[in-house]
């Protein structure tokens, strides 16, 4: 591989500013915003962050940086591992189909430490978000042409970590370069395809991913040298070509359930029938869900943990049929229980259809089959997950989405107010958001 180093991703992660980012992008950040917090909140709640914490204060020790859904304080690096054990702990965030990965997930629980640390501005982080997404999103696709394999997030977010802390950090160019170098050759290369299949802590890989992007700044300042990452090959080079002026955090998907995206369709497909046809779960004899290969791949283990409740396809559909929708409730480990949900899991079959197979990846189609116990057969039409980025989602979506998923643990005036912080035209401190999502969590 032929190397050059000319820092122009570096000069972008520096050099982009807040005032000069078109509107359509500014308010695309707030609504990742939105949907991040929304997703640490909930992740504050799990199994997950509860190790991550203990392991954070075990390895990386106090501190005076805050850290959502606790009253403890952490280092930078502390703070920034534990929210990078909760951003992805119900799969409730933003995705991009290049990666087929979360980027937003993989690098926020430390940018937000970061920008704590540091006392920056609302409009200053989600400045480095931007270069994070940017940056994550193009280092993936090379990344996995170079391994020719389906790495996940934690791969790609190690690099984002560095891009968006080594702004905050104010890193100079050079210590820049040399920050992405070190987490890109370091990054854990995660096998995604082994997490849908055997669901774990583990997921995404993004904890690790978290703590070694981390690792690579605070290893940059100690005089750790790196030499060369990935988008400086010859072979990649032309991921910048765009940089700055086509912004990849515009192509993000957005997930309205905490599971795995190749399920969705198959909620969606069957609430539309039920809800169009009037028809209960006790009507129910049979659903069949003819989708693609990969979506049949999920667990359909009646789930002992979230996580296995998450990377499944048999429990959400099930619980979705049930309940009447699949959320942060329904994946709580002391609901995985439900009988009802059970027995609903063995009436449903799953079927690959070679016809929406074939359009996979780059569509995802599900359609639902209804046989009630009457007699009759209801077919849905086809389904894809909603929130692609073809469907343009603004803050509307994602403020509904928030209120939805953050209603078992906040009372709808702390949602206002959060969404208002969030969103509101001036800007004012990060910290001041962050105490305020914690005093609504019943931390002070």
């Amino acid at each position: 591989m032929n190397f050059i180093t000319d820092y122009k991703l570096e000069n972008y992660i520096l050099n982009t500013n807040w005032q000069d980012l078109p509107d359509e992008v500014q308010n695309r950040l707030k609504g990742c915003m939105i949907d991040l917090f929304g997703a640490l909140i909930v992740g504050s709640k799990s199994g997950q962050f509860a190790a991550g914490l203990k392991l954070s204060k075990t390895v990386f020790g106090s501190g005076d940086i805050a850290v959502i859904g606790t009253n403890d304080r952490l280092s930078f690096a502390g703070a920034g591992s534990a929210m990078g054990h909760s951003s992805n702990a119900y799969d409730i965030d933003d995705g991009h189909n290049i990666t087929r990965a979360h980027p937003g997930t993989s690098f926020v629980g430390a940018i937000l430490a970061a920008a704590y640390r540091q006392n920056v501005s609302r409009n200053e982080f989600l400045t480095a978000l931007l270069v994070a997404y940017e940056t994550t999103i193009r280092m993936g696709a090379a990344i996995m042409d170079y391994y020719n394999y389906a790495h996940s997030s934690g791969t790609f977010g190690a690099v984002g970590v560095a891009a968006g802390v080594g702004r905050l950090f104010g890193f100079s160019k050079e210590q820049l370069n040399n920050a992405l170098s070190v987490a890109e050759f370091n990054a854990p290369l995660v096998p995604g395809i082994r997490s849908v299949e055997y669901p774990s802590m583990n997921k995404d890989g993004v904890p690790f991913g978290v703590m070694t992007g981390i690792l690579a700044v605070l290893d940059t300042e100690c005089g750790f040298t790196g030499n060369k990452h990935m988008l400086e090959a010859d072979e990649y080079r032309h991921y910048l070509d765009d940089l700055g002026q086509k912004h990849q955090v515009l192509d993000l998907y957005f997930k309205p359930y905490p599971c795995c995206r190749w399920a969705h369709p198959a909620i969606d497909a069957c609430l539309e029938l039920i809800n169009t046809y009037n028809i209960s779960s006790n009507d129910i004899k049979k659903v069949t869900i003819h989708t693609f290969k990969r979506a049949t791949m999920l667990s359909k283990i009646v789930p002992k943990t979230a996580d296995e409740a998450q990377y499944n396809i048999a429990y959400p559909v099930a619980s979705a049929i049930v309940y009447g929708d699949f959320g942060f409730t329904q994946v709580l480990e002391e609901n995985l229980n439900n009988p009802d949900v059970i027995d609903m899991m063995g009436r449903l079959e799953f079927k690959v259809d070679d016809d929406l197979d074939a359009r996979f990846p780059s569509e995802r189609i599900c359609k639902a089959e209804i046989q009630t116990i009457d007699g009759n057969c209801y077919i849905s039409r086809e389904c894809e997950p909603r929130g692609e980025a073809k469907e343009n989602i603004g803050i509307d979506w994602l403020s509904d989405k928030f209120c939805r998923i953050t209603r078992p643990v906040l009372s709808s005036e702390s949602q206002d107010t959060l969404l208002k912080l969030i969103t509101q035209p001036q800007d004012l401190p990060i910290r001041k958001i962050v105490e305020i999502t914690n005093e609504s969590l019943g931390f002070k």
